[in-house]
């Protein structure tokens, strides 16, 4: 994993709560201005909605579903230099109902990438190992598009804009051979073996590789893709065992969690994500699930945050069951000094 020299993780990811107010308002305390953000009603069933600096601040896809990208002035109106402004959609500003943002910065509106077969535009932040990549699809085998990261990306969730596709998501220990395997954001699935979407080919520290699938590469139809790095000390992309007891799997991360996201791969169950804003103490029971447009759950999937990593809490099958595998993307709250070391304890 690389070293990062980042001193202040809330300046490249934060977790922003708010209340709705059904009408227009800024949201700030951010703490950066945002080019990939991700919104979730906490109180009811509205589908997931996130948003990004490359397709435009008003387009949004949802992690629930299938669907093409849909544009509506309503949702998100501005990325501000602190955070974003919502309009008076349900999904993003309901009345009374309280909402979770999680925001990522990369680099603005992104630039023209010509490294692979296929022209992108990316937007990156390679101090952080993030980007966001868009592309329209040719349909052949072995096309490629440049991610901008400079090192490999060890996560790329990947979403088809201009068609309604499922998901195709890429975790480097999704699998011994990950590249022949994805993940889909929404649904339960587990890790499924397929030639037609990474083209059975690992990304490198320059391009990803698209098989034909549609989700994917679909002749003449856009694509999104937001691609991780790890960064010591701010970010990890790995993966545990499960052990079924309610005193269960320690992961370590090397800092302390602000941000777990979790999906089982050897079988079917749903994605999950826990933050520090939505559980700000032990034991973290507050949940949101990617696949799923429901309301947030405190029921059976308890982890703890600690100083270095992260610990189930419960015995359950969603990130927890006996001998299965799980993956996780985890972003810390840790501050990094100058030699790079992160200071872990509070």
């Amino acid at each position: 994993m690389a070293y990062t020299t980042i001193n202040k993780s809330t300046a490249h990811f934060n977790t922003k709560l708010y209340n709705g107010n059904g009408s227009t308002q800024s949201i700030t305390g951010v703490g950066f201005q945002p080019d990939f953000t991700w919104i979730k009603n906490r109180q009811n069933s509205y589908n997931h909605a996130l948003f990004d600096a490359v397709r435009g601040v008003t387009k949004f896809i949802a992690s629930n579903n299938s669907d093409a990208e849909q544009t509506n002035a309503n949702e998100l109106t501005a990325f501000g230099t602190d955070g974003f402004t919502s309009g008076n959609a349900d999904r993003t500003n309901k009345n009374s109902d309280t909402f979770a943002s999680w925001n990522w910065k990369a680099g603005g509106s992104g630039s023209a990438n010509t490294a692979g077969s296929i022209n992108s535009t990316v937007s990156v932040n390679t101090t952080a190992g993030f980007s966001i990549v868009k592309w329209t699809g040719n349909g052949t085998a072995g096309a490629t598009v440049g991610h901008g990261l400079g090192v490999v990306p060890q996560m790329i969730m990947s979403k088809s804009t201009g068609h309604g596709e499922n998901w195709a998501v890429y975790h480097h220990k999704s699998n011994s051979t990950p590249e022949d395997y994805y993940l889909a954001l929404d649904t339960t699935s587990g890790a499924s073996d397929s030639s037609v979407v990474w083209n059975d080919t690992a990304p490198s520290s320059t391009l990803i590789t698209l098989g034909t699938q549609d989700k994917i590469n679909k002749n003449g139809s856009t694509h999104i893709a937001y691609c991780f790095a790890g960064k010591q000390g701010y970010s990890k992309f790995g993966s545990y065992v499960g052990n079924g007891n309610a005193d269960g799997a320690f992961v370590y991360t090397g800092f302390k969690p602000a941000f777990v996201l979790i999906k089982v791969t050897s079988t079917t169950n749903d994605w999950e994500i826990h933050d520090n804003k939505r559980g700000s103490s032990n034991v973290i029971n507050a949940i949101l699930q990617p696949n799923l447009n429901d309301a947030e759950s405190t029921s059976g999937r308890e982890i703890d945050f600690l100083s270095n990593g992260f610990k189930l809490r419960n015995s359950g099958s969603q990130n927890n069951n006996s001998s299965g595998t799980f993956i996780y993307m985890a972003f810390g709250q840790s501050i990094v000094g100058s030699n790079n070391v992160p200071a872990t304890a509070r």
